[in-house]
């Protein structure tokens, strides 16, 4: 089921679908895992932070069921989240590598990710009940999908027209906000932000598509690219901080060397690049997105 709302159908119900059909496909592949139990929990965590983006739109309208469903998902995603952060650091390895000056540095990345593919290994082996934190999880998604049974919103279209436009304000304002932040000397936390506020951003052309199909497709495709580089930030410093954490799993120390220059080569190169993108997606201010939201809306529930 497209992850989808329409202003021509009746909004709660649009609503529902949108979210049970991510709900859902959250948990079948949880079940099912049909590529391995690490991307099983990685697709799983792309469609609760789907499913979140769009709790976030109606936040306003929901307070109590945002906040509440919100909590459920997030901490369903922490619970399986040690193992796909282990992967992650695997795939930032290769991202390095992919850019690596030389077959020396090349050489050495390559030693490094079968040093992190080892600990992640260890780490699927030693995580304890991990057969049981899936089954709990498929429990909990199951209950995620009653819950959108208690959630309605009016069906006056003037007011799904309102709600959405004052939900994509406050989505493009977080951005704003998120992307002055990661001026001058910001934090890792300050670009985390920005990641996450992006995926709304994006999340939600996916959403509305249908009230300018051409346009919302491409402002999308290019949040997307902007939440990928965002990502390779985060993944960075990450790796960055595991090499604080556990030195010793690092026992040459040229490899650790090419290791700590390409990341910070590359994070600097990212976040050139980041906030590059950011500024021309967030050129629009919220207040006329917003309102160009609701005139769209409206105009097609025409």
């Amino acid at each position: 089921m497209p992850f989808r709302i329409r202003p021509d159908a009746d909004f709660t119900k649009s609503f529902r679908e949108a979210a049970a059909g991510e709900l859902q496909a959250a948990r079948d592949v949880i079940e099912q895992r049909p590529e391995g139990t690490h991307q099983a929990i990685h697709a799983f965590r792309k469609n609760l932070k789907k499913v979140r983006s769009l709790y976030r739109l109606v936040a306003a309208d929901a307070r109590k069921f945002q906040k509440q469903e919100n909590a459920r998902l997030r901490e369903m995603a922490r619970s399986l989240s040690a193992i796909r952060d282990a992967e992650a650091l695997i795939e930032t390895v290769r991202y390095l590598k992919s850019h690596a000056p030389d077959p020396e540095e090349a050489s050495s990345l390559d030693r490094i990710a079968a040093i992190l593919e080892t600990r992640r290994n260890w780490m699927t082996e030693a995580e304890a009940g991990i057969e049981a934190k899936l089954r709990e999880t498929s429990e909990a998604l199951k209950h995620a999908l009653w819950a959108l049974d208690d959630i309605s919103f009016p069906s006056s279209p003037s007011k799904a027209a309102k709600l959405v436009a004052n939900g994509w304000k406050r989505t493009a304002a977080k951005a704003h906000e998120a992307l002055d932040a990661c001026h001058g000397e910001a934090s890792d936390n300050a670009f985390h932000e920005l990641r996450k506020r992006t995926q709304d951003y994006r999340a939600h052309h996916g959403l509305l598509s249908p009230l300018w199909p051409s346009a919302m497709k491409a402002k999308r495709a290019a949040a997307k690219e902007l939440v990928d580089r965002l990502g390779h930030v985060h993944d960075l410093s990450v790796l960055s901080d595991l090499v604080e954490a556990e030195p010793q799993l690092f026992t040459r120390s040229d490899d650790l060397a090419h290791l700590l220059d390409a990341i910070i080569r590359r994070q600097q190169e990212d976040r050139r690049l980041a906030l590059a993108q950011a500024e021309e997606i967030f050129a629009d201010s919220p207040d006329e997105e917003a309102r160009r939201v609701g005139l769209l809306w409206s105009s097609l529930r025409k």
